[in-house]
């Protein structure tokens, strides 16, 4: 009896084999191509093939591939992969037979299979491309070469056809040559309408000649060969560069071509020629000028157009001239090309709305053609280049890239030309970039002058047109002054910019920052430091205070004009002309006579005449006064000293009469009395004359301040000597022999004796006439009193004020 556990798991095994497995069944599979590559010199046994699954593909359901060949009536052939590729070996390849191949797909839920292919052995053969290829170049035929080569496999196994292909050296163009001329069992070629002087690549391959039937091979490797030299097939291309004369109304016009596109050689000559288009008869004998090209072979071969300078003329702004161009190889010369250079007034229109923008790695430029006037082509010109370069466009075209070799973050100047006909027109130009970024330097800042106390003026060189690469767009100013920066933007024209609102003798750190498009750089710092006075401020200071000064000047100038005379007091007080005084206020009994005195000592002094016979009355007279006369004019010790020098000896302050009036006693202080009396009588004991004689009384009333002299006689003695020397002294009073009556002599010399009492501290001034002296008599020289001291006091001149 089966226990129940093993009927359990007797019925889990049944469910398990009966629960399907997940995939799906193989789907047919596509694309079979097989190939039997030739190996040395004849077909591989091996064939190789490969497909395509069809289908998802699971690893739960894995598909085995069976690739079957089976050559008719012979066995057949299989391997079995997991792969989508696999070859089959043969024993040997069986041409000319028939061959059967397909692919069978199977997994564990199903099988398949892909389409038959059933073709001759020869339909699955890849040879080896063809070997030794040689190509020969033939001088006398420069246009043509000719290429040679082996079969890759010989006839009786396959029959071949050949494919040619060729290309200019360093050009990824190819030229394949037509099948049809290629299609016969051939081993050698001649290429045709090929390029003079020209280094062409040139490949080969084959594949089975029967249409429809095996694989092209690989091509053969490269073979070179240049074609040989010819005659150039096509004109230099003329251009020339106009810049202004070195004098005036005239052009510098230089002459430069490129080598002919088909120069078919290397140039070795340029024949030029000028023709003057109003000079005809110049013309006529006109040669033309060979210009030498000493060019490398290196310099020919890189198949590039060289740029040779032609010839270089002033021509007139006046005169037009016509020039020609050939080029010359070793084979020959090409055809001439003409280029007009009209007169400068008669210049045609250039082109309008010229526009220029880089675009993909080029350069394009659009324009507009000139109204009304028909044009046969366009040059288009860029530089800075090698040293410049040009190209051509038909008169059709207005729109096209520049075919250049152009540099990146380079400023190109480029021009559109218009050519009328062999005229060429003005240019219309217009810089650009193939492509921008920031400046490689910065500007340079300095400043313009000196700074100012609140501005300073900086100036900045443009940045070099090799270090911009870009277009310089805005220029930014920043300076700074400790941890505080300002800035500010000008335009991309502007190279200088004046701050202000700055700090007086402050440091500032300034610098330029250029910006393009793409990016800025920064320049170079300059530092400065800003005046402590504003400029003109400090010569302000100077000419207002100058300004000041001088009007204080002119100020007291007309004050001291205005107040001369107070000035003239106060610093200079006048002293009184003793000429001008009278006697009369002083002795207003007798009658004023005046007298001059005598030049050398009496000047400026009023002489009193005295009559001896009126002596008496007067001596009786001035007994009474005497004492008033004492008190009035020596009080205080204040003499004026009658008779003596003509000043006072010592310093003293005199009282005026109080009868004088205000006047006087307004003067009072400055006041100094002078007198002397000159008798003519007998005086102490002389015997005056029989004849009457006049006593006479001098006087002056002076306000004139005492001199030094008189402050200080010890310090004046010496030059009193002197002077004593050349005023020799005489007495003022003077006495005849005359004879008088005893009774008026003893009345005489009493009055003489009180006079002398009350004049006993005066001094009596000398006499002197002219150079003569007064020798007294025997008689008389007994009674002469002893001789007063010299006088310290010289004459007084103008000055005084009268009393």
């Amino acid at each position: 009896m089966v226990s129940a556990r093993v009927l359990q798991l007797l019925v889990l095994a049944c469910l398990a084999s009966a629960r399907p497995a997940r995939g799906d069944r193989p789907e047919k599979p596509e694309n079979l191509s097989c190939v039997a590559v030739q190996v040395k010199t004849s077909i591989s046994p091996n064939i190789s093939c490969e497909w395509e699954p069809a289908g998802p593909q699971t690893t739960d359901v894995p598909t085995t591939y069976t690739l079957n060949v089976n050559i008719i009536s012979g066995p057949a052939n299989y391997v079995q992969t997991p792969l989508n590729h696999a070859e089959v070996p043969l024993e040997i390849y069986p041409n000319h037979m028939t061959l059967e191949i397909w692919v069978e797909a199977k997994n564990d839920l199903g099988k398949t299979e892909s389409e038959h292919l059933k073709e001759d052995a020869g339909w699955f053969v890849k040879t080896n491309p063809p070997s030794n290829v040689r190509i020969i170049s033939e001088k006398s035929f420069p246009t043509s070469l000719l290429i040679n080569w082996i079969h890759p496999i010989v006839e009786e196994y396959l029959k071949l056809t050949y494919q040619i292909r060729f290309c200019p050296d360093g050009s990824h163009s190819w030229t394949y040559v037509p099948l049809v001329d290629t299609a016969k069992y051939i081993q050698s070629f001649r290429l045709q309408n090929l390029q003079p002087d020209t280094v062409y690549v040139t490949q080969v391959r084959c594949k089975n000649a029967r249409e429809g039937h095996g694989y092209w091979s690989d091509w053969s490797a490269n073979a070179t060969k240049r074609t040989p030299e010819a005659r150039p097939t096509s004109k230099p291309d003329l251009w020339k560069i106009i810049t202004e004369g070195d004098g005036m109304n005239e052009r510098q016009v230089e002459f430069i071509c490129k080598d002919p596109v088909f120069a078919n050689g290397r140039i070795t000559r340029f024949d030029i020629k000028i023709l003057d288009l109003k000079d005809k008869v110049k013309n006529g004998s006109l040669e033309s000028e060979s210009i030498p090209v000493n060019r490398s072979e290196a310099d020919s071969r890189s198949g590039r157009q060289k740029i040779t300078a032609l010839k270089q003329i002033h021509l007139p702004d006046d005169k037009s001239v016509q020039v020609f161009v050939a080029a010359v190889n070793s084979v020959g010369s090409s055809a001439e090309a003409s280029l007009v250079i009209p007169e400068k007034a008669y210049e045609f229109p250039p082109v309008e709305e010229l526009k220029v923008w880089p675009h993909e790695g080029q350069l394009w430029l659009e324009w507009k053609s000139p109204k009304n006037i028909a044009v046969s082509e366009y040059v288009v010109e860029w530089f800075p280049g090698d040293p410049i370069d040009w190209q051509r466009e038909n008169r059709s075209t207005t729109l096209t890239a520049i075919k250049g070799n152009l540099k990146k973050f380079v400023c190109y100047n480029i021009s559109v030309y218009p050519i009328y006909y062999g005229r060429t027109g003005k240019p219309a130009s217009v810089e650009a970039f193939l492509e921008q970024r920031a400046p490689l330097e910065g500007p340079t800042v300095r400043l313009n002058g000196k700074p100012g106390r609140n501005e300073a003026e900086l100036v900045w060189t443009e940045i070099p047109q090799q270090s911009r690469q870009g277009f310089i767009t805005n220029y930014t100013i920043f300076y700074a002054s400790g941890t505080k920066i300002h800035n500010k933007t000008v335009p991309a024209n502007v190279t200088s910019y004046t701050l202000t609102s700055l700090s007086g003798n402050t440091k500032y750190d300034a610098w330029v920052r250029a910006s393009t498009i793409q990016g800025s750089t920064r320049g170079s710092n300059h530092s400065f430091t800003t005046l402590k006075y504003a400029s003109g401020e400090i010569e302000g200071i100077v000419v207002g205070v100058s300004l000041g000064f001088l009007f204080i000047v002119v100020m007291i100038m007309l004050l001291c004009i205005n107040k001369k005379d107070v000035i003239k007091k106060k610093f200079w007080p006048q002293i009184p002309n003793p000429g001008e005084s009278t006697i009369g206020n002083w002795s207003p009994d007798y009658p004023l006579k005046a007298e001059t005195p005598k030049e050398n000592c009496l000047s400026g002094i009023s002489v009193l005449d005295v009559d001896v016979c009126d002596a008496k009355c007067v001596f009786e007279e001035d007994k009474a006064s005497l004492p008033l006369k004492k008190d009035k004019y020596l009080s205080e010790e204040h003499s004026s000293g009658i008779g003596g020098s003509s000043c006072m000896s010592s310093p003293r302050q005199s009282v005026s009469d109080s009868d004088e009036g205000g006047d006087m006693a307004d003067t009072t202080a400055s006041t100094v009395q002078y007198s002397s009396v000159v008798a003519s009588n007998g005086y102490k004991g002389q015997t005056p004359s029989s004849q009457p004689q006049q006593a006479i009384f001098s006087r002056s009333e002076s306000t004139q301040p005492l001199l030094d002299s008189e402050e200080n006689p010890d310090m004046f003695l010496q030059e009193g000597s002197r002077q004593s020397q050349r005023f020799p002294r005489q007495p003022c009073f003077t006495h005849s022999a005359r004879n008088q009556d005893s009774t008026d002599a003893a009345d005489f010399n009493q009055l003489e004796m009180e006079q002398q009492e009350v004049l006993e501290p005066l001094d009596f001034c000398p006499l002197e006439e002219d150079s003569e002296q007064t020798t007294p008599t025997d008689g008389q020289s007994a009674d002469w009193p002893p001789a007063a001291a010299v006088s310290s006091y010289m004459p007084q001149l103008g000055g005084y004020r009268p009393q």
